[in-house]
């Protein structure tokens, strides 16, 4: 057939598929029947409950998420101040470190009056020192600056000695110890 020659076909019935011939290739073409009004209104409706009920599942996730994040702000809020204040408190403690034990001056009982004051208010709101010489090491808690021999005293995986305290508040770590660790190493 020469490419003036094609077959198109002019008419169909609604039960025929038209094919149209161009050269070797043969396309269908379907023919979509219509469908009754009540049945396409069902099915958009069926399709629209699926989307609201899963609209309102994710509602309620971002809900849930939204408390939790809430308690947990509310429960863990005062960190960044705990931090700062811890941060005082050390610098009280290095303070006490230069001043004798038996120092009865108005200033080394005002140091030791404040710190003890300040280790109360933070004791008080769910802060406690993380208890690291001589426990194992526990990575979660403390990070381990530099490693000794471990010996008899300290086996190893021990911790030696605490470089500087570690807080928890509540239950997170508020600071790390920073710690020596025995190790065989």
């Amino acid at each position: 057939m020469a490419d003036d020659d094609k077959e198109v076909p002019t008419e169909s019935t609604d039960d025929e598929i038209p094919v149209i011939e161009e050269g070797t290739e043969t396309f269908e073409v379907e023919v979509e029947e219509e469908k009754d009004p009540l049945e396409l209104a069902l099915e958009r409706a069926e399709k629209a409950e699926k989307e609201i009920a899963y609209k309102d599942a994710e509602i309620q996730n971002v809900r849930k998420r939204f408390l939790t994040e809430k308690a947990e702000l509310i429960q863990y809020g005062s960190m960044g101040l705990a931090r700062k204040m811890l941060a005082v408190l050390a610098d009280v403690d290095r303070a006490l470190n230069n001043i004798d034990d038996d120092d009865q001056s108005p200033v080394a009982q005002g140091l030791r009056l404040l710190r003890n004051k300040m280790w109360h208010e933070l004791s008080g709101d769910g802060i406690a020192a993380i208890e690291a010489k001589g426990n194992k090491f526990d990575p979660a808690k403390m990070e381990a600056i530099t490693t000794i021999p471990a010996s008899d005293d300290f086996p190893s995986g021990v911790v030696v000695d605490v470089i500087e305290s570690g807080y928890m508040y509540k239950q997170k770590v508020l600071i790390a110890a920073r710690v020596v660790v025995a190790s065989d190493d």
